[in-house]
């Protein structure tokens, strides 16, 4: 029998506030990617070559991006079981400097804090696109991160695509109550953004 009258939660977890969820998040708020959403940005998106994948994860995005012909360097804080992980580093404290685009999905909690390491490693010209949960266009904190480095484009997910609890993947295909986005910037520019929808 559903609960029509919520609770003191009930709005918040709609509207996909993790801080106000009812279930415990991962520890190191690992949500792997539906592969499915990787497929949909490179049919909108072309990238360099050379790709950074700092949050890697169990590979959801690195192979598609490799399946493409991509030439993807795989990174995570810890070591998790994909055998495509080169690396071992906390990507917010690596003094990097990349000649490539970063595409990945974020640690929400640092999503910001990713977008602007990512475009400050990056060389002039290069792209970063973060898989990020719409409700990331809000926020005092962040406006001025959009004021000075606004995203070129946002794809805005008509159907709901869902995130994997520690990469379980039989969590892409349960509902959800979270809109997802790629939101893609090229380090420098500063045109306002086109919004689209996938």
């Amino acid at each position: 029998m559903k609960d029509w009258n919520g609770n003191s939660k009930a709005v918040y977890v709609t509207n996909g506030d993790s801080s106000h969820s009812t279930r415990e998040r991962e520890t190191r708020d690992y949500y792997a990617t539906d592969p499915r959403a990787v497929e949909a940005l490179l049919k909108r998106e072309k990238f360099n070559r050379y790709i950074l994948e700092p949050a890697c994860g169990g590979g959801h995005i690195s192979e598609v991006l490799k399946a493409h012909d991509y030439e993807v360097t795989c990174a995570d804080i810890i070591e998790r079981d994909y055998d495509g992980q080169e690396y071992t580093a906390d990507f917010l404290r690596d003094n990097l400097v990349w000649c490539g685009d970063i595409i990945t999905n974020p640690p929400y909690k640092y999503a910001a804090e990713f977008v602007e390491h990512s475009l400050n490693v990056i060389t002039s010209g290069h792209k970063v696109a973060m898989f990020l949960k719409l409700t990331f266009l809000e926020g005092e904190k962040r406006r001025e991160l959009f004021q000075q480095n606004p995203p070129t484009r946002i794809y805005v997910f008509t159907k709901r695509i869902n995130c994997a609890l520690n990469g379980e993947e039989k969590f892409f295909n349960a509902s959800s109550a979270v809109c997802y986005a790629w939101f893609v910037w090229e380090k420098g520019s500063k045109t306002k953004p086109v919004i689209d929808w996938i």
